[in-house]
């Protein structure tokens, strides 16, 4: 656009040359692909097929009869207007140009001048016309080559114009209307940079239904999830440019992106393809050496070879190319100082290091996406391995291997594992990139490259044992976080005793404990860390001396480029260098996870011949047992089971019975194949479906509990909950069978859990049912109909064996079995065995005995056993003859649940909350403030700073001070020159040093504040909170969200502040050299920041998606490995696997997604910033020889080599740090639950002898159920009140169904009171009510004048005593679980363990009362647990006790006996006690009768007996008559 006069094409400037050249192949280009596609759309127009433009968008299914129409944005306008105005101005300059050549002299006529304005006139018609063309086709984006071609035309643009202004100003040049031209197009060219790199059309196409419109893509949004990722299909420009996640980010920048937008992914990468092949490699290497270990890493190594082979391709080349740039410094300083070696040779050399910088550019994107999603697929497949494995540990391998430990193999170990990928290719790219670096110095400093070789290995060999003791340092932490973990895991579980028996603050202590050993372990590991570090930067500084030192010293001549070439060198060299250490102790950590790992999956699985499956059609027997005898621990010279011989024919009931500790459940376990067999023989012919005794619940709603993976069939589903008595319980439901459970079924009673699992099994239509002890949680009127319906009725035709405790459901027994210390002392019919004597007339006697006591007149109990004997449904009898004021709340409670049937489908309680958006900055002051008030933050930047200025101090003495080209003489002598730099080098080293211990130590003291707060919270929320929140949430928060915060996070802020500062450094530099770039580079950091607001509105998301999707994963784990026995007994391993697979793919389809999102901003932000130093390159070769000083612009070109890096590294430092920060999000979250009322009230304290006389007063007192929280969560994120979890957790609201009806009664102080009612009547809610596990809604309870809302919760619930329904023991001793607060002496306790029947036991034991208790006291009987909590009771002596069915799972003689020692040592307390076994309470002062949350009747005993109408009557006949009543059945 100059005015020279040329007369050829070629005598054009340079800029204008490639500019006519640019425009005329791109229209070219373009006008070719267009005739292409038209002539490919013809050939196949006979051929129904889709459109193949993948941009327009996909038409809605039965939408042919809607209007259709677009609708354009201003954005669209605006950039059509900006085409079509360039469009003008060049037809203009074209029109003047004209006029001016045809008013001239043929002669002096320059058609040269026609050529620019002509091809860019043409190229913007077309360039405008493709533009408008998009809103006809609906085009989301622009098409690619059209954004290329506007951000190709601003940069000719400004480069162009930056030419004509240096002219103008030089007088070189005078103004002209190419000039003119450009000047006013760069506005609009601006504005098109901005459109090329945002994409987006703002053309939408909508449909129209009369006055309803809405966007044609919204059908798409619920069949997101069936769309497979574009990423399997994407052509060669579309992997390159990832602009196959194009589509997603574009929904994501829209709205807040979900589950259901993110697509699957392609089967290769799916979790079932990873594990298969892992899994098949595994298998092969076991079987080609049984007798040696298998190397896990072999079997990963086979799995994923070609994957990592071909990733290795983009690694070297990208490693190769790097060193480009390096190399030819030392050619471009001499082209500089006017070394010219060949024509163009400054345009070449700049040619060549933009190429270089492009394909390293495109190389690498590929091979970081490359190894995240290797990592991805070896964490896939390891994952599903140890769950495998879980499902199939025998006992002993079990008791080795806790399920905390287990779900680490799976949260940590398998993610270290999968982050190994990282450090995949760095074994063979460390020598290749040493080889290539001292080949370029030794071009430069010649034979002192050799010292450089020396430096190099020295700072290697020094950081060995620093990564060994890094190592152990990383070991003894992960040791303390297993352990910490554990202890977590037990409390969450154990929750609801915890704050029963007021335990809380002492186990939170313990958990605080074992934080600080934990914490030990992380100050010595960051702290280690800053040391390293300060070495890793050290070491290239301390090479690069050693280096120049040796030159100078063998009187080696450095010149600048040399010098900057080395530079450049060192500078690439610091990576591999910094990483060598990282690398050494990647490789010990995941050695130690492998070993784990491996050693996990070689533990010992169940016995394959523990039974003997047989056809159906070959045996009468459905099971039997030959010479059997088992063992639980195979160390041990005593058989748990021995000298078992059994027959079971087909259609048998065998009813098996013993007392505590016989051997019961051990019987159903080696029927299962579930205890170690040591001889004999089991065969089972039929399938089998197993209750345990103690409930296992999955998370999830009812109906699919009982489904357990089978179809929906209604007739029998219905059938299915008749027999198990749940219509009624599902009708006061409130979302009836589609109720959410909480974790383990804890918002149940334990009646209904164990008829939902015998809904389980009933559903299963089994050919053998094994069912232990499924009666004892159930009321007498359920458990006798149960028993009829479900044994007698449903289960007529199978084979049943059922152990109970039950002596009246012993008569309708075809055989029954005896168990005694393992052995069966006798079996046969009932009858038989009355008259054999022995052990089972003991445990008759006993049951008749407690029939005795009840002391029922005849007068008034035979009529009542003729009614009840005679009918077959007593209870839908009884039922009909209850008060007339009972029935208007049955009747509610049904209008109720028709009311709320509409809300089921909206329940979400198994979907985490998240926020949505972007990160509050609050969670960022709240997180620097969290540690010394954040006054670190200062000195951390100022460190930095420090930093960054020497750093470049160094670099630029070492350019200014050395001769520009051989010849020159030195600026200084050689002493001064590596004096200074030694000072200035080592100096910004321990400013590196000072930071790293700065960011350590804020970040150890945040990290502790925030952990101690959250447990805190935690412990201090109220019970519904973890009664709806599984387990599995709250261990993601404290395990992974809490290593990021250890680990993480202060280094992620740290490097930002870093990164920031370098950047800030680098375009000082090349700004101070070539001012122009400027302007280029805000128009670029505008574009930086706005693709990085682009992708944050999409990766926040996924990142959050991810976290949630954790959550699942950890929960099925433990879920699974918990109910391992029932999921086996079941034959349900395939099916829970497929289960961990879909959760294993939910969890990988944001996580592929989000690491493709980081690479595709990379890309582009490494895209711009190699422009802008192609840009620099360009205007240094332009300059006149000698206008710069060839050091500083070789020093330019040094920093600006890196300056893609370090802007991509910029951007992606804080998006990772926002993405990390989520983890600081989820932690606040759990540091806002509202807490349960204070421990303790101070103005208000009870006396220390407080309750004196343990009288207990209710006054109206009302209490509803528990709400939902997800329905709360849900209508609370509508409103926008997304920044905590909202949980009322202790008010309910008013319109939820009212468990207790008002109660009003009075219990006097020191009496025996019984509460008994059938299952949901409120027994369990009104004892919640008396410890503060629930608020009343009205009304008061008054225990000895003080009204107990008013007094702390820990005031309260250590006064009371609480004898629970389910019996929890904690891992550890005999000794810490009756005393956990370590308030009692040993003689103190093995008098408690003499009354509650365990001293024998316990004193058989060799450890005495450090007899060890496992896992949920795995390695105890269920009766032995009650018996313990009993003994609990015994020592903390209340004035209080309450009994909530503590007995039910002990045999009636060990009940007749605790009931004794209940009254001879709780003779002057007042004991509550909740029965089904009227037994337990017929002795009482007071029985309250509750039905439906109301009294039905309150009175003595004895009195009740007297009336006739006596609801308790009815209860005591029903009883007291069942046994008599199963016989006749």
């Amino acid at each position: 656009m100059g005015s020279f006069s040329l007369s050829s094409f070629g005598d054009l400037p340079f800029p204008e040359q490639v500019a006519a050249a640019t425009h005329a192949s791109l229209l070219l280009f373009f006008l070719f692909f267009a005739s292409a596609r038209r002539v490919f759309a013809c050939a196949i127009r006979r051929i129904p097929a889709p459109k193949d433009d993948v941009r327009s968008p996909r038409p809605v299914r039965g939408d042919s009869g809607c209007d259709r129409f677009v609708m354009v944005g201003c954005w669209f306008k605006i950039t059509a207007f900006c085409c079509f105005f360039v469009f003008i101005l060049q037809a203009a300059v074209l029109g003047y140009e004209t006029v001016t050549f045809l008013t001239r002299d043929a002669e002096s006529r320059d058609y040269t001048l026609l050529y620019l304005p002509s091809v860019q006139g043409l190229a913007w018609l077309v360039l405008g016309s493709s533009a408008v063309h998009c809103k006809f086709k609906a085009l989301a984006k622009f098409p690619f080559l059209i954004r290329l071609w506007w951000f190709i035309s601003f940069i000719f643009c400004l480069y162009i114009g930056y030419l004509d202004t240096k002219g103008l100003i030089t007088n070189l040049i005078s103004l002209n209307s190419h000039i003119l031209a450009n000047y006013a197009s760069s506005p609009a060219l601006a504005f098109l940079l901005v459109a090329s790199v945002r994409g987006v059309t703002s053309v939408e196409l909508y449909r129209a239904h009369g006055d309803l419109r809405e966007p044609l893509l919204a059908g798409e949004e619920e069949a997101g999830c069936l769309r497979v990722t574009p990423y399997c299909e994407a052509g060669l420009f579309s992997l390159a440019t990832l602009s196959w996640l194009d589509s997603l980010l574009l929904l994501g920048a829209k709205r807040p992106l979900e589950l259901r937008d993110v697509p699957l992914l392609a089967t290769k990468e799916r979790s079932k393809t990873c594990y298969k092949i892992l899994n098949s490699n595994w298998e092969r290497l076991k079987a080609e050496n049984p007798e040696n270990q298998p190397s896990l890493a072999l079997a990963i190594f086979r799995s994923v070879w070609k994957e990592a082979a071909f990733n290795a391709t983009f690694a070297g080349l990208s490693t190769a190319v790097s060193y480009v740039g390096p190399y030819l410094i030392s050619y471009f300083v001499d082209y500089l100082s006017g070394n010219i070696a060949f024509p163009h040779e400054g345009y070449i050399l700049a040619s060549i290091f933009f190429a270089a910088k492009l394909i390293e550019t495109l190389t690498t994107r590929q091979w970081y996406l490359g190894v995240d999603i290797l990592g991805m697929h070896v964490r896939s497949a390891l994952t599903a391995m140890v769950y495998r494995k879980g499902l199939r540990l025998s006992s002993t391998s079990r008791q080795s291997h806790t399920s905390g430990e287990i779900v680490n193999y799976m949260a940590v170990d398998v993610q270290r594992i999968g982050d190994y990928s990282w450090y995949l290719h760095d074994i063979w790219m460390l020598p290749l990139q040493i080889i290539l670096a001292l080949a370029i110095l030794y071009k430069n400093v010649g034979i002192a490259s050799v010292a450089t070789l020396v430096a190099t290995i020295v700072s290697i060999i020094v950081t060995i044992p620093l990564a060994k003791i890094q190592e152990e340092y990383q070991d003894n932490l992960m040791a303390a976080k297993d352990e910490r973990m554990r202890k977590t895991s037990e409390c969450l579980r154990n929750m609801r005793i915890l704050k029963l028996q007021a335990w809380e603050d002492r186990y939170r202590l313990k958990l605080e404990e074992m934080r600080n050993v934990e914490f030990k372990w992380l100050q010595k590991a960051l702290y280690a860390q800053s040391v390293i570090t300060f070495i890793f930067w050290g070491s290239p500084i301390f090479v690069s001396v050693v280096t120049f030192a040796t030159s100078i010293l063998l009187g080696g001549h450095l010149t600048a480029g040399g010098v900057l070439s080395a530079l450049a060198t060192f500078r690439i060299l610091q990576e591999p260098l910094r990483n060598f250490p990282d690398l050494i102790s990647m490789i010990a950590q995941t050695k130690v996870s492998l070993d784990r790992i491996s050693g996990f999956l070689q533990e010992e699985e169940l016995q394959e011949d523990a039974t003997i499956v047989v056809p159906r059609g070959l045996t009468n027997n459905a099971i039997e047992i030959k010479d059997g005898e088992f063992c639980w621990d195979p160390s041990s010279a005593t058989p748990t089971l021995s000298g078992i011989q059994l027959k079971v024919e087909k259609g048998m009931r065998i009813a098996v019975c013993g007392k505590v500790g016989s051997g019961k459940s051990s019987f159903l376990s080696c029927i299962l194949g579930e205890i170690p067999k040591t001889s004999g023989e089991v065969q089972i012919s039929g399938s089998a479906a197993y209750v345990p005794q103690s409930a296992w619940i999955q998370s999830g709603n009812i109906e699919e509990n009982i489904l357990f993976g089978s179809p929906m069939d209604k007739p029998k589903y219905k059938r299915v909950l008749h027999a198990c008595c749940l219509k009624k319980d599902l009708e006061l439901l409130l979302h009836g069978d589609q109720t959410i459970i909480g974790d383990r079924g804890i918002n149940l009673s334990g009646g209904q859990k164990q008829r939902v699992q015998l809904a389980r099994a009933l559903y299963q239509d089994a050919d053998i049912y094994l069912l232990d002890d499924p009666f004892s949680a159930l009321d007498a009127h359920t458990g006798s109909e149960l028993f009829k319906e479900y044994i007698l009725m449903a289960l007529a035709s199978k084979t049943v064996i059922y152990v109970t405790h039950q002596v009246e459901f012993l008569p309708a027994a075809d055989k029954i079995l005896v168990l005694k210390d393992g052995w069966i002392i006798q079996a046969g019919r009932y009858e038989e065995l009355l008259q054999a004597g022995t052990d089972f007339n003991a445990l008759v006697s006993a049951h008749h005995e407690a029939i005795e006591t009840m002391d029922i007149l005849e007068d008034s109990s035979e009529p009542n056993r003729k009614r009840l004997t005679s009918s077959p449904s007593n209870i839908d009898q009884m039922k009909s003859e209850a008060p007339e004021d009972e029935l208007p709340s049955e009747k509610k409670a049904i209008k109720e649940k028709k009311k709320m049937k509409r809300m089921r489908k909206k329940q979400l309680a198994q979907e985490e909350e998240r926020e949505r958006g972007r990160v509050s900055l609050k969670v960022y002051l709240s997180y620097m403030a969290a540690a010394y008030k954040g006054t670190l933050i200062p000195l951390i930047v100022l460190a930095q700073i420090m930093f960054q200025v020497l750093q470049i101090a160094g670099n630029w003495w070492m350019a200014w001070a050395n001769p520009q080209t051989r010849g020159y003489k030195p600026k200084t002598n050689s002493v001064v020159l590596l004096v200074v730099y030694m000072s200035l080098a080592f100096g910004s080293s321990l400013f590196v040093f000072i930071r790293s211990v700065l960011v350590a130590t804020f970040g150890l003291a945040a990290a502790q504040k925030l952990f101690l707060r959250m447990l805190k919270t935690v412990f201090r929320a109220p019970m519904s909170f973890f009664d709806s929140t599984p387990a599995g949430r709250i261990l993601n928060r404290v395990s992974v969200d809490q290593s990021v915060v250890d680990l993480d996070i202060p280094f992620r802020l740290g490097g930002f502040a870093s990164t920031t500062i370098q950047l800030l450094g680098i375009v000082g530099v090349m700004t101070k050299v070539t001012w122009q770039v400027l302007f280029l580079f805000f128009p670029m950091a505008i574009a930086c920041l706005w693709m990085q607001k682009y992708y944050m509105a999409s990766s926040r998301e996924l990142v959050r998606i991810v976290s949630i999707q954790k959550s699942p994963v950890i929960h099925l784990f433990g879920e699974s490995i918990a109910g391992a026995a029932t999921i086996r007994g079941f034959r349900q391993e395939k099916r829970f696997m497929k289960r961990n697979l879909y959760l294993l793919d939910c969890f990988a389809r944001p996580f592929f997604c989000s690491i493709a999102a980081i690479e595709w901003l990379c890309l582009r932000m490494e895209l711009l910033s190699t422009f802008v130093f192609a840009f620099c390159m360009a205007l240094l070769v332009s300059f006149p020889h000698g206008s710069i000083d060839p050091s500083m612009a070789g020093l330019a070109v040094t920093y600006g080599l890196n300056l893609n890096a370090r802007l991509s590294r910029w951007i992606l430092s804080f998006c990772k740090l926002e993405n990390k920060i989520i983890s600081i999000e989820r932690i606040r979250q759990y540091c806002q639950i509202p807490s349960e009322a204070p421990p303790v009230v101070k103005d208000c304290r009870p006396t220390s002898s407080w309750p004196e006389t343990g009288k207990l007063e209710l006054i109206d007192l009302k209490v509803v159920g528990a709400l939902q929280p997800s329905l709360q969560l849900e209508e609370h994120l509508m409103k926008g009140y997304s920044s905590c979890i909202i949980l009322d957790l202790v008010r309910y609201k008013d319109t939820l169904p009212m468990v207790l009806h008002g109660i009003t009664c009075a219990f006097p102080g020191g009496k025996k009171i019984g509460i008994v009612g059938r299952t949901g009547s409120g027994k369990s809610t009104l004892i919640q009510a008396l410890f503060r596990l629930i608020e009343p809604a009205e009304g008061k309870i008054i225990i000895d004048n003080i009204d107990i809302s008013t007094i702390g919760l820990h005031d309260l619930r250590s006064r009371l005593s609480i004898i629970p329904q389910d019996p929890t023991l904690f891992e550890g001793t005999i000794r810490v679980n009756l005393d956990p607060l370590e308030e009692h002496s040993d003689d103190e306790i093995w008098q408690a363990l003499e009354k509650c029947q365990l001293g024998e036991v316990i004193r058989s034991k060799p450890q005495k009362l450090d007899a060890p208790v496992l896992e949920n006291g795995d390695n105890w009987s269920v009766g032995q647990r009650q018996l313990v909590s009993l003994g609990r009771a015994l020592l903390k002596q209340a004035r209080i006790l309450v009994l909530d069915e503590a007995t039910a799972s002990v045999d009636t003689a060990t009940d007749n006996l605790i009931q004794k020692i209940i009254r001879r040592e709780f003779e002057d307390c007042t004991v509550c006690t909740i029965a089904h076994r009227i037994p337990t309470v017929i002795d009482s002062d007071l029985v309250l009768v509750l039905n439906d949350g109301r009294i039905a009747e309150f009175d003595s005993p004895h009195r009740l007996l007297e009336d006739k109408s006596s609801m308790f009557l009815r209860l005591v006949s029903e009883y007291s008559t069942r046994s008599s009543s199963m016989s006749d059945a």
